[in-house]
């Protein structure tokens, strides 16, 4: 799994130090930036709801029904009549920043931390994870161009850069610090009449 996320990573903190070809030569090359970001909003109907068995029917704007077992976990459930509108929201980022030694150790650390309604309320629920791994710059060429990194787990990755200019602030020994982010929120609202 580390290796997986981690040659993913990798592979769009290459194609970011690509993205910027347009720089002017005079100017410092970034250390730190974003590489995709991504936000989603969906919105569906609760059209059948069964209380005792909890299984809840949903219908989005498109037209698409999605039933699904509402766990223990949801709760205030009771609270969920048809009709009610069922907002999800979903937010995706990965970011790089270029680390000096000392300034960061290489290796894998996840946070991660959720909420749901407090009881009596109606349902509402968040999550979010941060995963940030730290790899090892081995080497830097200019004429190739790219980049080596090794993992926090030994595995070397050379990976090519389209802009060499973007290689100038980066060298052997510094740290790429990638963070993944991913965080969701559910709501449920009445029907407004």
């Amino acid at each position: 799994m580390k290796r997986i996320m981690l040659r993913v990573l990798a592979t769009a903190f290459a194609a970011s130090l690509a993205a910027c070809s347009m720089m002017k030569e005079e100017a410092p090359a970034p250390t730190s930036g974003t590489i995709e970001e991504n936000a989603v909003m969906v919105t569906a109907r609760v059209t059948k709801i069964d209380h005792t068995s909890r299984m809840v029917t949903l219908t989005t704007n498109e037209g698409k029904e999605i039933t699904f077992e509402a766990g223990p976990e949801i709760r205030n459930l009771d609270q969920v009549q048809a009709g009610d509108v069922v907002r999800a929201q979903y937010f995706e980022s990965v970011v790089y920043e270029v680390r000096r030694p000392g300034e960061a150790v290489p290796g894998v650390r996840v946070a991660e931390d959720g909420a749901t309604a407090p009881l009596g309320s109606r349902p509402a629920a968040g999550a979010a994870r941060a995963v940030v791994v730290t790899a090892t710059v081995e080497a830097v060429d200019m004429n190739a161009p790219s980049v080596t990194l090794r993992t926090p787990d030994g595995e070397v990755t050379t990976l090519p850069v389209r802009d060499p200019n973007r290689l100038r602030a980066v060298k052997a020994g510094d740290l790429v610090e990638f963070t993944f982010t991913q965080a969701v929120a559910i709501s449920v609202e009445e029907i407004q009449n």
